[in-house]
Protein backbone atom coordinates (compact mmCIF):
# COMPACT_ATOMS: atom_id res chain seq x y z
CA UNK A 1 0.00 0.00 0.00
CA UNK A 2 1.35 3.44 -0.94
CA UNK A 3 2.21 5.92 1.82
CA UNK A 4 1.25 8.88 -0.39
CA UNK A 5 -1.56 11.11 0.81
CA UNK A 6 -2.64 14.73 0.74
CA UNK A 7 -2.29 16.51 4.08
CA UNK A 8 -2.32 20.11 5.24
CA UNK A 9 0.82 20.88 3.22
CA UNK A 10 0.37 18.99 -0.04
CA UNK A 11 1.14 15.43 -1.09
CA UNK A 12 3.54 13.60 1.25
CA UNK A 13 4.96 10.11 1.51
CA UNK A 14 7.98 7.85 1.47
CA UNK A 15 10.61 8.55 -1.17
CA UNK A 16 10.36 4.92 -2.24
CA UNK A 17 6.74 5.58 -3.22
CA UNK A 18 7.60 8.82 -5.04
CA UNK A 19 9.01 7.08 -8.09
CA UNK A 20 9.55 9.02 -11.32
CA UNK A 21 6.43 7.48 -12.87
CA UNK A 22 4.28 8.32 -9.83
CA UNK A 23 5.57 11.92 -9.69
CA UNK A 24 4.91 12.30 -13.41
CA UNK A 25 1.38 10.92 -12.96
CA UNK A 26 0.56 13.40 -10.18
CA UNK A 27 2.04 16.24 -12.24
CA UNK A 28 -0.08 15.31 -15.28
CA UNK A 29 -3.19 15.08 -13.07
CA UNK A 30 -2.47 18.50 -11.55
CA UNK A 31 -2.01 20.09 -14.98
CA UNK A 32 -5.14 18.42 -16.34
CA UNK A 33 -7.07 19.79 -13.37
CA UNK A 34 -5.58 23.26 -13.95
CA UNK A 35 -6.67 23.17 -17.59
CA UNK A 36 -10.17 22.00 -16.81
CA UNK A 37 -10.84 24.19 -13.77
CA UNK A 38 -8.72 27.31 -14.28
CA UNK A 39 -8.40 27.40 -18.04
CA UNK A 40 -4.63 27.02 -18.03
CA UNK A 41 -3.50 27.04 -21.66
CA UNK A 42 -2.01 23.95 -23.30
CA UNK A 43 1.33 25.72 -23.81
CA UNK A 44 1.50 27.48 -20.42
CA UNK A 45 4.66 27.80 -18.37
CA UNK A 46 4.74 25.80 -15.11
CA UNK A 47 7.24 26.65 -12.37
CA UNK A 48 9.12 23.95 -10.43
CA UNK A 49 11.28 24.46 -7.34
CA UNK A 50 12.77 22.15 -4.76
CA UNK A 51 14.40 21.98 -1.33
CA UNK A 52 17.80 20.50 -0.38
CA UNK A 53 16.83 16.97 0.68
CA UNK A 54 18.59 14.18 -1.19
CA UNK A 55 15.63 13.10 -3.35
CA UNK A 56 14.26 16.51 -4.30
CA UNK A 57 16.30 17.20 -7.41
CA UNK A 58 15.41 13.81 -8.90
CA UNK A 59 11.70 14.29 -8.17
CA UNK A 60 11.79 17.81 -9.62
CA UNK A 61 13.26 16.36 -12.80
CA UNK A 62 10.39 13.89 -13.07
CA UNK A 63 7.86 16.71 -12.62
CA UNK A 64 9.54 18.80 -15.31
CA UNK A 65 9.63 15.83 -17.68
CA UNK A 66 5.87 15.39 -17.23
CA UNK A 67 5.27 19.10 -17.86
CA UNK A 68 7.23 18.94 -21.09
CA UNK A 69 5.44 15.70 -22.05
CA UNK A 70 2.09 17.52 -21.88
CA UNK A 71 3.30 20.26 -24.26
CA UNK A 72 3.74 22.88 -21.54
CA UNK A 73 6.95 24.70 -20.66
CA UNK A 74 8.84 23.83 -17.47
CA UNK A 75 10.68 26.66 -15.73
CA UNK A 76 13.32 25.30 -13.35
CA UNK A 77 13.43 27.76 -10.45
CA UNK A 78 16.08 25.67 -8.70
CA UNK A 79 16.47 25.24 -4.94
CA UNK A 80 14.59 28.08 -3.26
CA UNK A 81 12.11 28.79 -0.43
CA UNK A 82 8.56 27.61 -1.03
CA UNK A 83 7.20 31.19 -0.59
CA UNK A 84 9.64 32.42 -3.25
CA UNK A 85 8.17 29.98 -5.77
CA UNK A 86 4.63 30.92 -4.71
CA UNK A 87 5.38 34.64 -5.05
CA UNK A 88 6.52 34.27 -8.65
CA UNK A 89 3.65 31.95 -9.56
CA UNK A 90 1.09 34.46 -8.30
CA UNK A 91 2.82 37.45 -9.90
CA UNK A 92 2.97 35.92 -13.37
CA UNK A 93 -0.27 33.94 -13.01
CA UNK A 94 0.96 30.40 -13.71
CA UNK A 95 0.80 27.05 -11.87
CA UNK A 96 3.75 25.84 -9.81
CA UNK A 97 5.02 22.70 -8.09
CA UNK A 98 7.34 22.76 -5.08
CA UNK A 99 9.18 19.53 -4.30
CA UNK A 100 9.54 19.50 -0.53
CA UNK A 101 8.88 17.42 2.53
CA UNK A 102 9.32 20.51 4.72
CA UNK A 103 10.47 19.28 8.15
CA UNK A 104 9.86 15.54 7.81
CA UNK A 105 12.82 13.08 7.64
CA UNK A 106 14.91 12.65 4.51
CA UNK A 107 13.34 9.28 3.66
CA UNK A 108 10.11 11.15 2.91
CA UNK A 109 9.28 13.94 0.49
CA UNK A 110 6.33 15.61 -1.13
CA UNK A 111 4.78 17.81 -3.80
CA UNK A 112 3.12 21.10 -3.00
CA UNK A 113 0.89 22.41 -5.79
CA UNK A 114 0.06 26.05 -6.51
CA UNK A 115 -2.70 27.39 -8.71
CA UNK A 116 -2.05 30.68 -10.54
CA UNK A 117 -3.77 32.47 -7.63
CA UNK A 118 -2.19 30.57 -4.72
CA UNK A 119 -2.26 27.27 -2.87
CA UNK A 120 -4.61 24.53 -4.00
CA UNK A 121 -7.51 23.76 -1.66
CA UNK A 122 -9.32 20.58 -0.68
CA UNK A 123 -11.58 20.74 -3.74
CA UNK A 124 -8.48 20.89 -5.94
CA UNK A 125 -7.01 17.87 -4.19
CA UNK A 126 -10.19 15.94 -5.00
CA UNK A 127 -10.03 17.16 -8.61
CA UNK A 128 -6.41 15.99 -8.98
CA UNK A 129 -7.19 12.56 -7.53
CA UNK A 130 -10.23 12.24 -9.82
CA UNK A 131 -8.06 12.35 -12.95
CA UNK A 132 -4.96 10.65 -11.54
CA UNK A 133 -3.77 7.72 -13.68
CA UNK A 134 -0.70 6.13 -12.11
CA UNK A 135 -1.00 3.07 -14.37
CA UNK A 136 -0.70 5.05 -17.59
CA UNK A 137 2.40 4.23 -19.61
CA UNK A 138 4.95 6.83 -18.60
CA UNK A 139 6.92 8.97 -21.00
CA UNK A 140 10.72 8.61 -20.83
CA UNK A 141 12.08 9.80 -17.51
CA UNK A 142 14.06 13.02 -17.04
CA UNK A 143 17.25 13.25 -19.08
CA UNK A 144 18.47 16.23 -17.06
CA UNK A 145 17.15 19.44 -15.56
CA UNK A 146 16.83 22.65 -17.60
CA UNK A 147 19.07 25.56 -16.65
CA UNK A 148 17.93 27.32 -13.48
CA UNK A 149 15.90 30.48 -14.04
CA UNK A 150 16.88 33.04 -11.34
CA UNK A 151 13.84 35.34 -11.43
CA UNK A 152 11.84 33.67 -8.66
CA UNK A 153 14.65 33.84 -6.11
CA UNK A 154 15.68 37.34 -7.20
CA UNK A 155 12.13 38.67 -6.76
CA UNK A 156 11.87 37.10 -3.32
CA UNK A 157 15.20 38.57 -2.25
CA UNK A 158 14.08 42.03 -3.40
CA UNK A 159 10.90 41.64 -1.37
CA UNK A 160 12.89 40.57 1.70
CA UNK A 161 15.28 43.51 1.48
CA UNK A 162 12.34 45.91 1.44
CA UNK A 163 10.95 44.72 4.79
CA UNK A 164 13.63 46.58 6.78
CA UNK A 165 15.50 49.70 5.76
CA UNK A 166 19.28 49.56 5.43
CA UNK A 167 20.92 50.05 8.81
CA UNK A 168 17.85 48.99 10.81
CA UNK A 169 19.83 46.18 12.46
CA UNK A 170 23.13 48.08 12.74
CA UNK A 171 25.01 47.05 15.87
CA UNK A 172 23.10 43.77 16.17
CA UNK A 173 24.78 40.36 16.07
CA UNK A 174 22.41 37.85 14.53
CA UNK A 175 23.21 34.17 14.20
CA UNK A 176 21.80 32.12 11.32
CA UNK A 177 21.45 28.41 12.07
CA UNK A 178 21.87 27.22 8.51
CA UNK A 179 21.60 23.39 8.76
CA UNK A 180 20.00 22.24 5.46
CA UNK A 181 17.48 25.06 5.11
CA UNK A 182 16.97 26.16 1.53
CA UNK A 183 16.96 29.75 2.87
CA UNK A 184 20.27 29.52 4.70
CA UNK A 185 22.08 31.91 2.35
CA UNK A 186 18.98 34.05 1.81
CA UNK A 187 18.83 34.90 5.51
CA UNK A 188 22.52 35.80 5.66
CA UNK A 189 22.11 38.18 2.72
CA UNK A 190 18.93 39.85 3.98
CA UNK A 191 20.19 40.37 7.53
CA UNK A 192 23.50 41.79 6.31
CA UNK A 193 21.57 44.13 4.00
CA UNK A 194 19.64 45.41 7.03
CA UNK A 195 22.93 46.19 8.77
CA UNK A 196 23.39 43.23 11.09
CA UNK A 197 26.65 41.45 11.77
CA UNK A 198 25.75 37.91 10.72
CA UNK A 199 27.26 34.76 12.20
CA UNK A 200 26.57 31.62 10.16
CA UNK A 201 26.31 28.46 12.27
CA UNK A 202 25.80 24.74 11.74
CA UNK A 203 25.74 24.41 7.94
CA UNK A 204 25.15 20.80 6.87
CA UNK A 205 25.51 18.87 3.62
CA UNK A 206 23.17 16.20 5.02
CA UNK A 207 19.45 16.97 5.35
CA UNK A 208 18.40 17.74 8.93
CA UNK A 209 14.65 17.47 9.71
CA UNK A 210 14.13 20.62 11.79
CA UNK A 211 10.51 20.74 13.00
CA UNK A 212 9.62 24.14 14.44
CA UNK A 213 6.82 22.58 16.50
CA UNK A 214 8.90 19.73 17.92
CA UNK A 215 12.51 20.83 18.23
CA UNK A 216 15.20 18.23 18.70
CA UNK A 217 17.24 18.47 21.93
CA UNK A 218 20.38 19.11 19.87
CA UNK A 219 18.75 22.16 18.26
CA UNK A 220 17.85 23.55 21.68
CA UNK A 221 21.40 22.96 22.94
CA UNK A 222 22.90 24.53 19.83
CA UNK A 223 20.88 27.72 20.30
CA UNK A 224 21.90 28.12 23.93
CA UNK A 225 25.57 27.54 23.16
CA UNK A 226 25.67 29.67 20.02
CA UNK A 227 24.06 32.75 21.56
CA UNK A 228 26.41 32.58 24.54
CA UNK A 229 29.63 31.88 22.62
CA UNK A 230 28.96 34.48 19.92
CA UNK A 231 27.25 37.17 22.06
CA UNK A 232 24.23 37.08 19.76
CA UNK A 233 21.19 39.33 19.98
CA UNK A 234 19.16 36.58 18.32
CA UNK A 235 19.51 33.29 16.46
CA UNK A 236 17.25 32.66 13.46
CA UNK A 237 16.56 29.80 11.12
CA UNK A 238 13.79 28.05 9.18
CA UNK A 239 12.56 24.55 8.48
CA UNK A 240 13.73 22.75 5.33
CA UNK A 241 11.69 24.68 2.74
CA UNK A 242 11.65 28.01 4.62
CA UNK A 243 7.94 28.41 5.16
CA UNK A 244 8.30 28.20 8.97
CA UNK A 245 10.67 30.38 11.01
CA UNK A 246 12.75 29.68 14.07
CA UNK A 247 13.75 32.59 16.30
CA UNK A 248 15.70 32.36 19.55
CA UNK A 249 16.22 35.34 21.87
CA UNK A 250 19.53 36.66 23.19
CA UNK A 251 19.62 33.82 25.76
CA UNK A 252 19.10 31.11 23.17
CA UNK A 253 15.47 30.47 24.13
CA UNK A 254 13.26 29.72 21.13
CA UNK A 255 10.06 31.71 20.74
CA UNK A 256 6.84 29.81 20.19
CA UNK A 257 5.55 30.13 16.64
CA UNK A 258 2.27 31.73 17.72
CA UNK A 259 4.18 34.41 19.64
CA UNK A 260 6.27 35.03 16.51
CA UNK A 261 3.07 35.36 14.50
CA UNK A 262 1.52 37.75 17.02
CA UNK A 263 4.60 40.02 17.00
CA UNK A 264 4.73 39.93 13.20
CA UNK A 265 1.07 40.88 12.89
CA UNK A 266 1.63 43.78 15.29
CA UNK A 267 4.71 44.95 13.35
CA UNK A 268 2.66 44.92 10.14
CA UNK A 269 -0.22 46.85 11.74
CA UNK A 270 -2.84 44.14 11.29
CA UNK A 271 -6.43 44.92 12.23
CA UNK A 272 -7.52 41.29 11.83
CA UNK A 273 -5.63 38.10 12.60
CA UNK A 274 -6.47 34.58 11.44
CA UNK A 275 -4.92 31.61 13.23
CA UNK A 276 -5.76 27.98 14.09
CA UNK A 277 -7.12 26.84 17.42
CA UNK A 278 -3.65 25.55 18.36
CA UNK A 279 -2.29 29.10 18.78
CA UNK A 280 -2.39 30.41 22.33
CA UNK A 281 -4.96 32.81 23.74
CA UNK A 282 -2.47 35.68 24.21
CA UNK A 283 -3.60 36.69 20.71
CA UNK A 284 -7.01 37.66 22.06
CA UNK A 285 -5.76 38.81 25.47
CA UNK A 286 -3.18 41.27 24.08
CA UNK A 287 -5.93 43.53 22.68
CA UNK A 288 -3.81 44.56 19.68
CA UNK A 289 -6.24 43.41 17.00
CA UNK A 290 -9.84 44.32 16.23
CA UNK A 291 -10.77 40.74 15.36
CA UNK A 292 -9.25 37.28 15.79
CA UNK A 293 -10.54 34.46 13.60
CA UNK A 294 -9.89 30.84 14.68
CA UNK A 295 -9.63 27.98 12.19
CA UNK A 296 -8.66 24.34 11.78
CA UNK A 297 -4.95 23.57 11.52
CA UNK A 298 -3.55 23.95 8.01
CA UNK A 299 -2.78 26.80 5.65
CA UNK A 300 -5.87 26.14 3.44
CA UNK A 301 -8.10 26.91 6.43
CA UNK A 302 -6.09 30.02 7.37
CA UNK A 303 -6.33 31.25 3.77
CA UNK A 304 -10.09 30.68 3.84
CA UNK A 305 -10.27 32.64 7.10
CA UNK A 306 -8.26 35.53 5.64
CA UNK A 307 -10.63 35.70 2.70
CA UNK A 308 -13.52 35.86 5.16
CA UNK A 309 -11.83 38.67 7.09
CA UNK A 310 -11.38 40.71 3.91
CA UNK A 311 -15.04 40.17 3.02
CA UNK A 312 -15.93 41.35 6.52
CA UNK A 313 -14.27 44.68 5.76
CA UNK A 314 -10.87 44.38 7.46
CA UNK A 315 -8.04 46.01 5.54
CA UNK A 316 -4.82 44.67 7.07
CA UNK A 317 -5.15 40.91 7.44
CA UNK A 318 -2.39 38.61 8.68
CA UNK A 319 -2.65 34.87 9.15
CA UNK A 320 -0.25 32.61 10.99
CA UNK A 321 0.00 29.12 12.38
CA UNK A 322 1.34 27.84 15.68
CA UNK A 323 4.42 26.67 13.79
CA UNK A 324 5.25 30.33 13.05
CA UNK A 325 4.57 30.40 9.31
CA UNK A 326 3.03 33.79 8.45
CA UNK A 327 0.60 34.37 5.58
CA UNK A 328 0.06 37.94 4.40
CA UNK A 329 -3.58 38.23 3.37
CA UNK A 330 -3.49 41.85 2.23
CA UNK A 331 -0.83 44.37 1.13
CA UNK A 332 1.20 45.96 3.93
CA UNK A 333 2.75 49.43 3.97
CA UNK A 334 6.29 49.45 5.39
CA UNK A 335 7.88 52.89 5.56
CA UNK A 336 6.41 53.82 2.22
CA UNK A 337 7.05 50.47 0.55
CA UNK A 338 4.01 48.41 -0.43
CA UNK A 339 4.54 44.76 0.42
CA UNK A 340 2.26 42.69 -1.78
CA UNK A 341 -0.01 40.09 -0.23
CA UNK A 342 1.48 36.59 -0.13
CA UNK A 343 -1.16 34.13 1.15
CA UNK A 344 1.17 31.21 1.75
CA UNK A 345 3.39 30.39 4.73
CA UNK A 346 6.60 32.42 4.79
CA UNK A 347 9.55 32.30 7.20
CA UNK A 348 11.48 35.39 6.07
CA UNK A 349 8.70 37.89 6.80
CA UNK A 350 8.36 36.94 10.51
CA UNK A 351 12.13 36.75 11.01
CA UNK A 352 12.63 40.26 9.65
CA UNK A 353 9.51 41.59 11.39
CA UNK A 354 10.42 40.37 14.88
CA UNK A 355 13.98 41.66 14.57
CA UNK A 356 12.60 44.92 13.16
CA UNK A 357 10.13 45.27 16.03
CA UNK A 358 12.94 44.83 18.56
CA UNK A 359 15.07 47.44 16.78
CA UNK A 360 12.15 49.87 16.45
CA UNK A 361 11.35 49.72 20.17
CA UNK A 362 14.94 49.50 21.41
CA UNK A 363 14.14 46.16 23.04
CA UNK A 364 15.74 42.78 23.29
CA UNK A 365 13.80 39.83 21.88
CA UNK A 366 13.07 38.55 25.38
CA UNK A 367 11.71 41.97 26.39
CA UNK A 368 9.34 41.93 23.39
CA UNK A 369 8.07 38.55 24.50
CA UNK A 370 7.79 39.68 28.11
CA UNK A 371 5.30 42.40 27.16
CA UNK A 372 2.81 39.85 25.85
CA UNK A 373 0.16 38.30 28.13
CA UNK A 374 1.67 35.54 30.25
CA UNK A 375 0.54 32.44 28.39
CA UNK A 376 2.82 29.48 27.95
CA UNK A 377 2.25 26.68 25.48
CA UNK A 378 3.78 23.29 24.94
CA UNK A 379 3.20 20.72 22.23
CA UNK A 380 4.18 17.12 21.70
CA UNK A 381 3.18 14.08 19.72
CA UNK A 382 2.66 10.35 19.88
CA UNK A 383 4.24 8.86 16.79
CA UNK A 384 3.05 5.84 14.80
CA UNK A 385 -0.61 6.47 15.60
CA UNK A 386 -2.62 5.80 12.41
CA UNK A 387 -5.97 7.41 11.68
CA UNK A 388 -7.65 4.09 12.53
CA UNK A 389 -6.51 4.65 16.13
CA UNK A 390 -6.59 8.46 16.51
CA UNK A 391 -10.06 8.74 14.91
CA UNK A 392 -11.93 6.55 17.44
CA UNK A 393 -9.98 8.14 20.31
CA UNK A 394 -11.02 11.65 19.31
CA UNK A 395 -14.57 10.51 18.57
CA UNK A 396 -14.88 9.13 22.10
CA UNK A 397 -14.09 12.58 23.55
CA UNK A 398 -17.05 14.15 21.73
CA UNK A 399 -19.36 12.47 24.22
CA UNK A 400 -19.93 14.93 27.08
CA UNK A 401 -19.86 12.48 29.97
CA UNK A 402 -16.88 10.58 28.60
CA UNK A 403 -15.03 13.85 28.08
CA UNK A 404 -15.69 14.99 31.66
CA UNK A 405 -14.37 11.67 33.03
CA UNK A 406 -11.31 11.76 30.79
CA UNK A 407 -10.21 15.26 31.92
CA UNK A 408 -11.39 15.01 35.55
CA UNK A 409 -7.86 14.45 36.82
CA UNK A 410 -6.71 17.92 35.66
CA UNK A 411 -9.88 19.97 36.25
CA UNK A 412 -13.44 20.86 35.36
CA UNK A 413 -14.21 21.68 31.74
CA UNK A 414 -15.41 25.25 31.21
CA UNK A 415 -15.85 25.07 27.43
CA UNK A 416 -14.85 22.85 24.54
CA UNK A 417 -14.80 22.82 20.75
CA UNK A 418 -14.21 20.34 17.94
CA UNK A 419 -13.01 22.77 15.24
CA UNK A 420 -9.98 20.51 14.77
CA UNK A 421 -9.83 17.46 17.03
CA UNK A 422 -10.96 18.04 20.60
CA UNK A 423 -9.96 21.17 22.52
CA UNK A 424 -11.04 21.87 26.10
CA UNK A 425 -10.67 25.00 28.22
CA UNK A 426 -10.64 24.16 31.93
CA UNK A 427 -12.22 26.33 34.61
CA UNK A 428 -8.66 27.44 35.48
CA UNK A 429 -8.26 28.88 31.98
CA UNK A 430 -5.78 26.15 31.07
CA UNK A 431 -6.13 24.51 27.66
CA UNK A 432 -5.56 20.95 26.45
CA UNK A 433 -6.04 20.04 22.81
CA UNK A 434 -5.76 16.71 20.98
CA UNK A 435 -5.75 16.42 17.18
CA UNK A 436 -4.55 14.00 14.54
CA UNK A 437 -1.70 15.28 12.37
CA UNK A 438 -2.64 15.98 8.78
CA UNK A 439 0.84 15.08 7.51
CA UNK A 440 1.92 11.98 9.41
CA UNK A 441 0.52 9.07 11.48
CA UNK A 442 0.69 11.00 14.73
CA UNK A 443 -1.55 12.22 17.52
CA UNK A 444 -0.61 15.73 18.59
CA UNK A 445 -1.21 17.26 21.99
CA UNK A 446 -1.11 20.96 22.90
CA UNK A 447 -1.22 22.47 26.37
CA UNK A 448 -1.53 26.08 27.52
CA UNK A 449 -1.19 27.53 31.03
CA UNK A 450 -0.08 30.67 32.86
CA UNK A 451 3.37 29.20 33.58
CA UNK A 452 5.81 27.19 31.52
CA UNK A 453 6.12 24.57 34.26
CA UNK A 454 2.37 24.02 34.39
CA UNK A 455 2.12 23.84 30.58
CA UNK A 456 4.82 21.17 30.58
CA UNK A 457 2.96 19.26 33.29
CA UNK A 458 -0.29 19.36 31.32
CA UNK A 459 1.47 18.23 28.14
CA UNK A 460 3.11 15.30 29.94
CA UNK A 461 -0.27 14.35 31.39
CA UNK A 462 -1.98 14.61 28.00
CA UNK A 463 0.59 12.46 26.23
CA UNK A 464 0.56 9.87 29.01
CA UNK A 465 -3.20 9.50 29.28
CA UNK A 466 -3.63 9.47 25.49
CA UNK A 467 -0.97 6.77 25.13
CA UNK A 468 -2.78 4.72 27.77
CA UNK A 469 -6.13 5.16 26.04
CA UNK A 470 -4.68 4.23 22.66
Amino acid sequence: MSSLKFGTSGLRGLVTDLTDSVCMAYTRAFLQHMQGTFGTSADATVLVGYDLRSSSRRIAGACMAAITDTGMKAENCGPLPTPALALRAMRVGVPAIMVTGSHIPDDRNGLKFYRPDGEIDKADEAGILAVLDVDRTAAPGPAGLPAISPEALQNYMARGRAILRKGTLAGKRIGVYQHSSVARDVLVDLLAHAGATVVAIGRSDVFIPVDTEALRPEDVDLAAAATNENSLDALVSTDGDADRPLIADEHGNFLRGDSVGLLTAHFLGADAVVTPVTSNTAIELCGLFKRVYRTKVGSPYVIEGMQRALKDGYHSVVGFEANGGVLLGSPADLDGYRLDALPTRDAVLPVMSVLGMAARTGSTISQLLGRLPSRFTRSGRLEHVPATASGPFLQSLLDGEARERFFAEVGTIWENDSIDGVRVVLASGEVIHFRASGNAPELRCYAEASSDVRAEELLAWGLRIAATAL
